[in-house]
């Protein structure tokens, strides 16, 4: 593994909580996968939540960023911005590898995870990145969604 970033206390996904975490700290637990920027299925009845290859209008299905992450609210205004405080109330939403929700859930993060490997790439060599696998919203109308549904658990 390498060195971690000066700003980063080493390890601190370990030992601090969420809601004592830098700012810097906190961004640093996204691994990049690019899932959370997917629209999901949510169905009433019985809280079933399927992701879809539907990616959000910001989202660069290349890298797996925002391509506007400082301004997406902006642009995205039902973009949920995750916080410590709002992790309880959102966590059902993200995906099962998700290190926020992990660590919400007292979980160990995966062995792929960039802050663990000290590689920014493992997610998308090792991990489960949905580089290249998504659609854009702005071409795919919201009735067809339910067309791509992913068949994995993300």
């Amino acid at each position: 593994m390498s060195e971690p970033k000066s700003d980063l206390r080493p390890r601190f996904w370990e030992t601090v909580p969420l809601n004592k975490m830098t700012p810097a700290e906190w961004e640093a637990l996204c691994d990049g996968c690019g899932k959370c920027c997917l629209n999901k299925l949510e169905f009433e009845d019985t809280g079933e939540l399927l992701f879809t290859a539907v990616s959000c209008r910001l989202f660069d299905g290349e890298t797996c960023r925002c391509s506007d992450y400082a301004n997406r609210k902006k642009h995205v205004p039902e973009c949920v911005f995750l916080t410590p405080k709002t992790i309880a109330k959102s966590a059902y939403w993200m995906p099962a590898t998700c290190a926020y929700k992990l660590l919400y859930y007292k979980e160990p993060l995966p062995d792929w995870h960039p802050l663990l490997t000290g590689d920014p790439e493992s997610t998308h060599t090792m991990g489960p990145s949905i580089r290249g696998k998504t659609v854009s919203e702005l071409t795919v109308p919201e009735e067809d969604w339910e067309d791509y549904v992913f068949d994995e658990e993300l």
